[in-house]
């Protein structure tokens, strides 16, 4: 299947806005995700199941184009990590938003994932993201190889070129800000999610003490405790009111603000990624000068054209990297800005149907002064 798919697509027959996923199966321990696509031509849709390791096998064909010129300058849309059932408290919080216990927010990011491979001017092209969406058959289940880019940023050996000081300006400010920025955004998202974890704690007390109430009522035809009866049932009725209310307080934290804020944070580490790349080659085309500088006269000819190879590829990173950077700030910005419009939207029909809840309580607590 490899060999299959190296060749160049200049279309897909898939509508980009359209690539959905729309459910997750279980079966035990695996997970298979139904993937629905309108058709180009607008007379169908293609419905696909994959597994992760599909979306690895995606994933793996995206990074190994090595004959695409200034591919190491792409900023590769992030595949969101393994969702594992029955996984531990540890592996949820790694996954943060994605981990909460829901499918809707993971369907949403394998989803966003795929609509941005969809939509990318270089990897698009790439015959395996036509496979993979359209195709009925499994397009790779066998184990993925890990290659130079899948989180190259944490490869001991290479940790000293992350201080190495760059030639231009523009690529040095980008790293001086996404290393600011990755710190900055992460501590966002982990404190946004401690936020929503809290409001599902409070939910859940909520509808616990809305059930013990229940407990406290006594039966008889005392007045009095006919009078305590009726007050512990519409104070239940409160609690429970507020249960749902923080419920969807929290649902909307999630899907809104949480996913945005996720998804920022992954793309910071995709881009560091992409300008360590770029850094590694700017090493290795310091070292190509260098020898070619020292080299002899038997191999100088050898020599200057490694260099010059190393030149032409290291200008063609910067070139695709360059343009790369500027459509991500400007797409995230917009990106960003959408899922805070959305949160404030949501939270403020929620309290105002919650208002609308509690001035009902209200009054019935005022009738049975």
């Amino acid at each position: 299947m490899m060999e299959e798919v190296k060749g160049a697509s200049s279309f897909l027959s898939v509508q980009v806005h359209n690539i959905k996923v729309t459910e997750v199966l279980q079966d035990g321990d695996s997970l298979t995700f139904i993937i629905v696509s309108q058709k180009m031509s607008g007379t169908g849709e293609f419905h696909v199941d994959r597994t992760y390791e599909d979306f690895e096998w995606l994933q793996q064909h995206l990074f190994s184009q090595e004959d695409v010129p200034g591919i190491q300058g792409v900023i590769f849309p992030p595949l969101p990590a393994r969702l594992q059932v029955n996984a531990s408290s540890k592996t949820l919080r790694h996954l943060g938003f994605l981990g909460l216990g829901e499918w809707q927010p993971y369907c949403k990011a394998l989803e966003t994932f795929l609509r941005q491979v969809a939509a990318h001017s270089i990897l698009s092209k790439n015959r395996a993201v036509e496979i993979f969406l359209t195709s009925s058959d499994p397009p790779g289940r066998q184990k993925v190889k890990k290659n130079i880019f899948n989180r190259l940023s944490q490869a001991v050996e290479e940790m000293r070129k992350e201080g190495h000081k760059d030639v231009d300006d523009f690529f040095q400010t980008k790293r001086d800000h996404n290393f600011l920025l990755t710190g900055y955004t992460k501590m966002a998202a982990e404190k946004f999610l401690d936020v929503v974890l809290t409001e599902q704690k409070i939910a859940v007390a909520c509808g616990h003490f809305s059930t013990a109430l229940h407990l406290c009522m006594e039966q008889g035809e005392n007045p009095e405790k006919q009078d305590f009866s009726q007050v512990c049932v519409k104070l239940s009725e409160v609690f429970n009111s507020i249960k749902k209310s923080m419920t969807s307080t929290a649902m909307n934290d999630m899907n809104t603000l949480g996913l945005g804020l996720d998804l920022e944070t992954r793309y910071q580490e995709a881009e560091k990624e992409m300008l360590f790349r770029r850094t590694c080659k700017l090493v290795e085309l310091q070292n190509a000068t260098k020898n070619a500088e020292k080299a002899k006269p038997v191999k100088k000819a050898v020599m200057e054209e490694a260099k010059k190879a190393t030149e032409t590829e290291f200008r063609q990173i910067c070139e695709v990297a360059k343009k790369e950077i500027i459509q991500l700030e400007s797409k995230h910005v917009e990106t960003l800005q959408q899922a805070l419009v959305q949160w404030c939207e949501k939270q403020l029909l929620t309290a105002k149907e919650s208002a609308e809840v509690y001035s009902q309580h209200l009054q019935t607590f005022k009738r049975m002064q």
